[in-house]
């Protein structure tokens, strides 16, 4: 403190004694131990204890922080002040007022008001700041004409488009074509020729086919493979279109490649038939094993055949495999042999893959069912 002090002072517990305010250590000391023993003497219990001593603590004034006209604190007004000083206990603000609004009404009051001047966190600048921007200027001939052709897409981007457009036409058309390819192929195929198959037998039944020379394309027998689950009609020729797209066996029966018929004495019956589309019937020839059961019914008889040998890859124009004594089959001599071929490896035709076998029963029809048959079903 800086406080001027008086050059003397007499404390009127002290009596008559006086000291000089002279600061000196000597003068200070005998009074104050004076003072205590007064102090303790004057408040001593009856038994001659002294109370527990305990001195009040000065009155301080409460910290309160300073105001300015920037800070977003509530100001408390001067409860000394009037109601119309227009004073703040620790500033110079009005007391009827705050930073940020009027303190009286409490927070509903608060809240209140900050909605009227556009809420909370800034809302009445940004109003502020519409209310200053300048209204939009009509655009000149020329800048419009400008602004036109800024949205106007380039070459290349006109180009990227029409080229992502042919590629995915492309895509589409070459998507279709699989489906058609792989299965919708497969599911007429596999219908012509189960009518061909039922036509076939029922033509038989009513006596209205007679063996003998067939037409290229006409149905003439019906071939099983039990093993495979098979049951083809077999027709005369091997022409794509009329024979194997529609699902049917074709028998070389045509020159250069004309092969005997089953009821030959000897000779080799040569069959071909679609691996991939068009029904493939022959897909799983591959999985044949010497002794597996080829049944061929005709009107008359059941020729049963077994399988010998397999010859896994040849040329396309390897028509030796269809002579009456085929090479590479293991036959020396003249027999009656059947011949399936069909293209390799699967979904092309590259190559040719080709499975032999031996007749080994001729059994007629009125007789029933060779065992290969019954065994299947």
């Amino acid at each position: 403190m800086t406080a001027l002090r008086p050059e003397r002072e007499t404390d009127a517990s002290y009596g008559d004694q006086s000291y000089e305010a002279s600061g000196a250590p000597g003068d200070w000391d005998s009074a104050g131990a004076a003072s205590q023993k007064r102090y303790d003497e004057r408040y001593a219990e009856p038994y001659g204890e002294p109370y527990e001593r305990s001195y009040p603590e000065p009155y301080e004034e409460p910290y309160r922080p300073g105001l300015d006209d920037e800070t977003m604190a509530l100001r408390v007004p001067d409860p000394s002040a009037g109601p119309e000083s227009g004073r703040v206990r620790a500033s110079g603000a009005p007391s009827g007022s705050s930073a940020t609004g009027p303190a009286a009404g409490g927070r509903a009051a608060r809240r209140k008001a900050a909605k009227r001047r556009g809420g909370r966190h800034g809302g009445g600048r940004e109003a502020a700041s519409a209310e200053t921007e300048e209204p939009a200027r009509p655009l000149s001939r020329v800048e419009a004409r400008r602004r036109a052709r800024l949205r106007r897409p380039s070459p290349a981007v006109i180009a990227s488009r029409a080229i992502g457009e042919v590629f995915i036409t492309t895509g589409v058309l070459m998507l279709l074509f699989v489906t058609y390819q792989l299965w919708w192929t497969n599911v007429r195929a596999q219908a012509q020729a189960g009518s061909e198959a039922h036509q076939l037998q029922n033509d038989w039944a009513s006596g209205k086919r007679n063996p003998g020379v067939f037409a290229p394309g006409q149905g003439f027998a019906i071939l099983h493979i039990p093993k495979l689950d098979v049951v083809a009609p077999i027709a005369e020729g091997v022409s794509t279109e009329k024979v194997l797209n529609k699902g049917m066996v074709g028998h070389y029966g045509e020159p250069p490649l004309k092969t005997a018929m089953p009821d030959a004495k000897t000779g080799n019956f040569g069959l071909a038939a679609h691996r991939n589309t068009h029904g493939e019937p022959f897909r799983y020839i591959n999985r044949l094993k010497p002794g597996d059961a080829v049944v061929v019914e005709t009107q008359d008889t059941y020729f049963v055949y077994k399988v010998t040998s397999t010859l896994p890859v040849t040329s396309p124009s390897n028509t030796s495999v269809l002579d009456p004594v085929p090479k590479g089959s293991g036959f020396t001599r003249p027999g009656r042999y059947i011949t399936l071929t069909t293209c390799t490896p699967e979904f092309t035709s590259k190559y040719r893959l080709v499975v032999w076998g031996k007749m080994v029963e001729e059994r007629p029809r009125s007789k029933g069912k060779p065992d290969a048959l019954i065994e299947q079903g």
